[in-house]
C-alpha cells in the first residue's frame, strides 16, 4: 500500500527513522531549551502560551508559535522534507505551515499539580477558524528519541473516518475516562498505534484522527514540535485572518514548505 492509501485508510503515517538532518534537529533541540529559559534569538517571544519561562518544570510545557522566537526552530519547521512527505500523503499541490506548538513532556506521574498526559482528542475540534472540509494535518516532529516509556503519541487507526466525535478532550488527564466519554460510531473498532521514532523522525496525522499520550517514565524529557499544516484545499472561515488563521499571510512565521513542480 502506498503512503497516500495508507494515510487515507489509517489517518496517520509514522516515519520512525530520522528524515531530517541531525544538525537541524540538534539546533532545534537547543532552541527548545533556550525558549524555555526565555532566550529569544529572533527578538520576540512566542505567542501567548499555556506554559511560560519560570513555570513548573514538572508539568507539560506547551508553547505556541515557538518559531517566532528561535531561528533554529524556524529552520526545522520550514524544512522541505516535511512538506514533501505531507504532499506525498495527501497529493497536495502545496503545503503551508500555519501554526506550531513546542511540546516538552517531563518525566513524571499525572496529578492535579503535574499535568503530563494529553487526553484523547481530534485536532479538528479545536480548529474552528477553518472552513468545514479544509484539508488540515499535523507533522509531529521528534527532537528526542521517543520509545514506549516516553509517553509517545498514540493514534487510533481509522478514526479519521468517524467524523467529528463528541467528547474530544486534549486537557483530559484521565485517558480511560476521556476514552469512555467519547461518542464513537456503533461500528468503531478502537485500535491504538504508538508513534515510536528516533530524533529527527516524524509522524503525520489527519485533523480527524483521534490521538493522545500518557505519562513519560523514561527518565528524560520527551521533546517535539507539532507542526500544523494545510494544503490548497483549505480556507479560513469567511476568508478572515483571525484566531488560528491570523498569521497565514506572514511567511516569515508561516512558510510554504512545498510547491509541486
Amino acid at each position: 500500500m502506498n503512503p497516500t492509501q495508507q494515510y487515507k485508510q489509517d489517518g496517520f503515517l509514522i516515519y520512525s527513522d530520522p528524515v531530517l538532518p541531525p544538525d537541524v534537529v540538534d539546533k532545534a533541540r537547543r532552541g527548545t531549551d533556550a525558549i524555555r529559559r526565555g532566550e529569544y534569538d529572533r527578538g520576540q517571544p512566542p505567542n501567548k502560551s499555556p506554559w511560560n519561562p519560570g513555570d513548573s518544570a514538572d508539568t507539560l510545557c506547551k508553547i505556541e508559535q515557538p518559531q517566532f522566537a528561535s531561528r533554529a526552530v524556524l529552520d526545522l519547521v520550514s524544512h522541505s522534507k516535511i512538506g514533501e512527505l505531507a504532499a506525498e500523503a495527501t497529493g497536495a499541490e502545496w503545503v503551508q505551515v500555519w501554526w506550531v506548538q513546542l511540546l516538552y513532556k517531563p518525566t513524571g506521574m499525572e496529578s492535579a499539580e503535574s499535568r503530563v498526559n494529553i487526553g484523547w482528542h481530534q485536532d479538528r475540534n479545536y480548529w474552528k477558524s477553518w472552513e468545514e472540509g479544509s484539508e488540515l494535518l499535523t507533522a509531529w516532529v521528534a527532537v528526542s528519541d521517543v520509545q514506549e516509556d516516553c509517553g509517545p503519541m498514540r493514534f487510533v487507526r481509522g478514526s479519521n473516518q468517524w467524523g467529528l466525535v463528541e467528547g474530544s478532550d486534549f486537557h483530559g488527564g484521565d485517558l480511560d475516562g476521556v476514552k469512555n466519554a467519547l461518542k464513537l460510531p456503533s461500528d468503531a473498532e478502537w485500535n491504538e498505534q504508538s508513534a515510536l521514532m528516533s530524533a529527527g523522525g516524524l509522524s503525520l496525522h489527519d485533523c480527524y484522527t483521534i490521538h493522545g499520550s500518557g505519562q513519560n517514565q523514561s527518565g528524560h524529557p520527551r521533546c517535539s514540535f507539532a507542526v500544523h499544516l494545510r494544503t490548497q484545499n483549505s480556507h479560513p472561515v469567511d476568508d478572515l485572518r483571525q484566531g488560528l488563521t491570523r498569521y497565514i499571510d506572514d511567511e516569515t512565521v508561516c512558510p510554504i514548505i512545498y510547491t509541486r513542480g
